[in-house]
């Protein structure tokens, strides 16, 4: 009786799951079937099999990297193992993940980001939604994205921020202050712990004049941010229960709260400053977000007004948490892999500090207030200038994930047409930063690569360094993620000496994992910073 009872309750259950298999089985046929008709055409891909499609490939070359290396090096290490493959090529990693095409030619990369722009991948919306609520210009396409990309380009210039040096140089020294006290202390740190709070606070000055402080204490606009940023998903996790935990979208409403609270006080804040006829601003302290309300109340006729239009400044709170994310994660972990080259090259440490003696006086003490009172002085660096741009050749901080497109084709060196309907087109520059074809000795740090004529077979190529990406939409903060980058280093390559504990963290550890990837121990992981988040000891240089 008792089962009986449950009888139509199990036999709906079992309908479910058979109908979802059914449906699971379908798609993985109709998947597999379109990867099969194109390999049928000779199209370029590597080893494939009709139901894993290339899922055990994957995994080969996965098992011989560490468990926590980014997914970023997978197409990196296929173009190792099968070197006649080809820079474009499928790669089927379906239901676990889209199903791909690979571009990582000059020429491929040119077609989907500069001929015809390819619109970015709907995973990636779905991503940034928690932070900037699908308003944000990395997602945004067509005429809205040109309109908020124009509004906010001129506060991204290189000559206007170049106006925001003392801020920069203001946080930096915050950030000076914490590595001497640390070298007094002799403790192991993890260097992206600090480098995350001096971006962070960075960006706070530049986009919002607002001081932050997340260097020295507890902010709630940092916290929340941050703490979104740790529930964040593409929507292919492999666990169902991290794909479809139930508290994620309150842990993201609260946290959306608390941004949006923060930025909004701000806002408010300098709109009404520069709205009263009091509130004049000194342009060379203005901030991105008092360019973007002073442009704003410009062009509004209704100048007087109390309230700002809610439109324009929903937009705008969306630009300023996007700015926080993603230019204070990229910036940082370059940060990082800067302080991991120095550390491991001494003759590229020397040359650099040489240089900044060279260009800023032997005293290093002032070389805070030197760039501060001249911030053109930054680009008479060339050296520090090549040791950055290498440093992102090596460590790229990002990829791009485009959308194909029907009738839209990528067409390769051998003249093969390569369909993008249904397709994630990957822009990965860890694949062409690597790539023997473009650069001579691709796995070696070689920063006179980018001081060398053209003509010598050290200069790159044209279109071949991708970190900011290429085209319309490329990186808006590319300029003020080099000049934070160029002051970090003159303030600190001088006076400390940066020394990794790897060795350190893996005596505690007692591991006998994988831990080097290309021979680098400082691999990268997560959001693409060095494993364990860059483990450092600091002295103050006495030389």
């Amino acid at each position: 009786m008792t089962l009986q009872k449950y009888m139509p309750i199990l036999a709906t259950f079992a309908t479910i799951l058979l109908v979802s298999l059914f449906a699971f089985l379908v798609k993985l046929y109709r998947a597999r079937v379109k990867i099969a008709r194109l390999r049928n055409q000779g199209l370029p891909m590597p080893p494939w099999h009709p139901i894993l499609g290339h899922l055990y490939f994957c995994y080969q070359i996965s098992s011989t990297l560490p468990k926590d290396a980014h997914p970023n090096y997978l197409p990196d290490m296929i173009r190792r193992k099968l070197p006649d493959l080809g820079p474009i090529y499928y790669l089927d990693t379906w239901p676990f993940g889209p199903q791909m095409l690979v571009v990582s030619s000059t020429r491929g990369l040119y077609q989907i980001t500069q001929e015809h722009s390819l619109p970015k991948y709907p995973a990636l919306k779905y991503f940034l939604q928690p932070i900037a609520e699908g308003l944000d210009l990395v997602t945004m396409e067509g005429n809205l994205w040109k309109t908020w990309r124009g509004i906010f380009n001129p506060g991204f210039s290189a000559g206007y921020l170049m106006s925001l040096t003392k801020s920069i140089v203001a946080e930096t020294e915050t950030f000076c202050g914490i590595l001497e006290r640390l070298s007094q202390e002799h403790a192991v740190f993890r260097m992206k712990d600090l480098t995350d709070n001096l971006t962070m606070d960075i960006i706070g000055r530049i986009v919002m004049n607002a001081e932050l402080g997340s260097q020295m204490h507890s902010n709630p606009l940092v916290d929340g941010l941050r703490m979104q940023v740790k529930w964040l998903t593409f929507g292919a996790d492999v666990n169902p229960i991290t794909r479809y935990n139930p508290l994620r979208p309150i842990v993201h409403w609260y946290n959306s709260w608390r941004m949006n609270d923060y930025v909004t006080r701000i806002i408010d804040s300098r709109f009404t400053e520069l709205q009263s006829e009091e509130g004049t601003v000194d342009k060379g302290n203005k901030s991105i977000i008092d360019l973007v309300l002073t442009a704003y109340l410009s062009g509004n006729a209704a100048r007087k007004s109390p309230a700002m239009d809610s439109t324009f400044k929903r937009f705008t709170m969306s630009q300023i948490k996007l700015f926080l994310f993603s230019g204070h994660d990229t910036t940082s972990s370059t940060v990082c892999y800067i302080f991991y080259i120095l550390a491991t090259n001494p003759v590229v440490l020397a040359r650099v500090r040489a240089e900044h003696v060279s260009v800023l006086g032997p005293d290093a003490s002032k070389f805070a207030s030197v760039i501060a009172s001249d911030p053109f002085l930054l680009n008479e660096l060339p050296y520090t200038i090549a040791v950055i741009k290498e440093v992102l050749r090596m460590f790229p901080a990002v990829s791009g994930t485009r959308a194909g497109e029907p009738n839209f084709h990528v067409t390769d060196d051998l003249g093969r047409r390569f369909p993008t309907d249904g397709f994630l087109v990957w822009d990965n520059p860890q694949v062409i930063h690597r790539d023997p074809i473009y650069w001579r000795k691709p796995d070696d740090f070689i920063p006179d690569r980018w001081l060398v004529a053209p003509g010598d077979p050290l200069h790159p190529v044209k279109g071949a360094w991708r970190p900011f990406s290429h085209g319309p939409r490329n990186c808006i903060g590319q300029e003020l993620a080099m000049n934070e980058m160029k002051i970090m280093m003159v303030m600190t390559a001088q006076r400390f000496d940066i020394g990794l504990a790897y060795e350190y963290l893996d005596r505690t550890k007692g591991t006998k994992a994988i831990t080097t990837v290309n021979g680098e121990r400082g691999y990268q992981i997560g959001r693409a910073q060095p494993s364990d988040d860059l483990p450092c000891r600091v002295a103050e240089n006495s030389g």
